[in-house]
């Protein structure tokens, strides 16, 4: 990876989950990482782990000044910014019809916005560089599971969003692409559900199927590989999307016992 060496990069959500992997392969091949996330003992953590090459930056994506302050801080420390990795989204089941305000608020301003937010601050500083915004996505933009029809419809958004800006930015040699990710197995997200809440998505991803079509989880490991596959080609290559699903037959951890 002696191509990414020496460069920037942003990832949202890295404190914890499928973001801390990233920052770790990203460390890994001598990348420079901002780690923008929620104020946490996980945040404060990463700089023992990494050491100078991470700059931990609390940051609540929801606010576009709070975002705004974190690329001025990330420009301040490391002089650029050579590709943003919107990772940060909230990924809760619920029955639709029983939808809080403030979870149907939280996908839209986490999912939606918290991206809006991060490619415009990060665009000027791209454009020096020639850089990259990468956006993860979900296998669920495809195949809308039940109770998370929300959350696919806020991951189709950002994919129509990055099809936009792939030919605005183009002519500025900004490349943007998509992570479609499948099922990785030891993700953050549930672990602030319910028992019930668990209970119910698992027993109905089984019943209709989709629990078969993920497939047994992928590591982290190799979806953070994925990404420094995608970011390491050469600059005359883009990759508008890629779609990274479990190869293997199974299901997800949390619809075996269901199974």
């Amino acid at each position: 990876m002696e191509r990414l060496a020496g460069k920037v990069a942003v990832v949202t959500g890295a404190s914890k989950g499928m973001g801390r992997h990233f920052v770790a392969a990203l460390v890994g091949a001598g990348m420079r990482v901002a780690c923008l996330a929620r104020p946490s003992d996980e945040l404060d953590s990463l700089a023992g782990e990494f050491g100078d090459a991470v700059l931990p930056l609390p940051c609540d994506v929801t606010s576009s000044q709070a975002v705004d302050a974190a690329i001025a801080a990330t420009i301040k420390a490391f002089g650029r910014i050579d590709v943003v990795i919107a990772n940060a989204a909230v990924f809760h089941p619920f029955a639709f019809e029983q939808g809080s305000d403030d979870i149907i608020r939280d996908h839209v301003d986490i999912n939606i916005l918290g991206v809006a937010w991060l490619i415009r601050a990060a665009i000027p500083h791209l454009r020096e560089t020639k850089g990259q915004i990468v956006a993860i996505s979900s296998e669920s933009v495809r195949m809308p599971y039940p109770m998370l029809a929300l959350y696919a419809a806020t991951k189709a958004a950002i994919e129509t969003l990055l099809a936009g800006l792939r030919d605005e930015l183009r002519s500025e040699d900004i490349r943007v692409t998509v992570l479609r990710s499948g099922s990785v197995k030891g993700g953050s997200g549930g672990k602030a559900w319910s028992q019930e809440t668990v209970a119910a998505f698992y027993k109905k991803i089984v019943e209709t199927g989709h629990a078969a079509m993920s497939g047994e989880s992928a590591t982290p490991e190799s979806m953070a590989a994925s990404l420094l596959a995608v970011i390491a080609l050469p600059a005359d290559i883009g990759v508008d999307l890629i779609e990274v699903r479990a190869a293997q037959v199974g299901v997800p951890d949390g619809a075996k016992t269901v199974a």
